[in-house]
């Protein structure tokens, strides 16, 4: 007889009856598990705490350091409301010009300093490069020269150059006066008058007299846009140093006319004689 082993129930594909669904998860069913901090977590909140609190003291043993120490150094707090710091003017409601001290606006300007005095030396007969040396020892520093001869020349080497004259006199001056001298070459004789302490003036509507002016100064004179021929008046030599040659005639002549017109000189070297 054989005995049969009973079939296990198969399990039924289709879905339970109502009311017997299995519970699925959702909002509507119990909460999940709260799960704990972990201990890495609790250390680093009790060490943000300790050093929250070690801050806080800091700050206020620094305070109290620092105000005792005003104190004791005699000064004042500094108040921490701004409407405490305000001046009077601005709580009275007065203009803001009544807040300056009036020992302030009313204070006189300093004196003004006296200009240095000097005792100037007379340097006449002394060599140029000298006499400008000594000046400039004693604390005088404008100092100019000119040729005394009234050719126009300029200083170039002054140890070539000697004083003939020299203005202002000799005596105590400001030592910021200008001292301008008049100077020849060590080779010529000092003229009588110093012809070169007043540069002619440059022409106006009128033709000047330069018979016996070096053509240097003759040209310095005239317009820059005037025409000039210069012609040897006692050869056929060329005027190349100006300052070394002397007007002997002039055309136009003195006081003509100065309308645009080409002018003509005729000139020697001043050691020699006009014909």
């Amino acid at each position: 007889m054989n005995s049969q082993q009973p079939e296990p129930p198969q399990q039924s594909s289709r879905p339970p009856a109502w009311g017997r669904r299995p519970q699925q998860p959702g909002p509507w069913g119990p909460p999940p598990p709260k799960k704990g901090l972990s201990t890495g977590a609790i250390v680093g909140i009790s060490f943000g705490g300790v050093f929250a609190v070690l801050v806080i003291l800091g700050a206020v043993v620094s305070g109290g350091e620092n105000a005792a120490d005003d104190k004791a150094a005699g000064r004042k707090p500094t108040p921490t409301n701004p409407a405490a710091t305000s001046t009077p003017a601005a709580v009275t409601g007065a203009p803001a010009a009544t807040s300056t001290p009036a020992a302030v606006t009313s204070a006189a300007a300093p004196p003004s300093e006296k200009p240095e005095m000097g005792k100037l030396p007379d340097f006449v007969g002394k060599g140029l490069q000298y006499a400008q040396d000594e000046a400039q020892s004693l604390g005088f520093y404008s100092l100019l020269s000119h040729d005394a001869l009234g050719r126009g020349r300029n200083q170039a080497f002054d140890r070539n150059w000697k004083i003939c004259f020299q203005s202002p006199a000799p005596g105590t001056h400001r030592t910021d006066v200008s001292i301008d001298f008049g100077a020849v070459k060590l080779e010529e004789t000092c003229p009588s008058n110093d012809m070169g302490a007043r540069p002619e003036a440059e022409a106006g509507v009128t033709m000047p007299d330069f018979v016996g002016k070096s053509v240097k100064v003759a040209r310095g004179a005239l317009p820059s846009n005037t025409s000039i021929t210069v012609t040897d008046a006692a050869g056929d030599r060329m005027v190349l140093m100006e300052s070394n040659w002397k007007v002997c005639t002039q055309d136009p002549q003195p006081n003509a006319k100065l309308d645009g017109r080409p002018i003509t000189f005729t000139a020697v070297k001043f050691e020699e004689s006009c014909p």
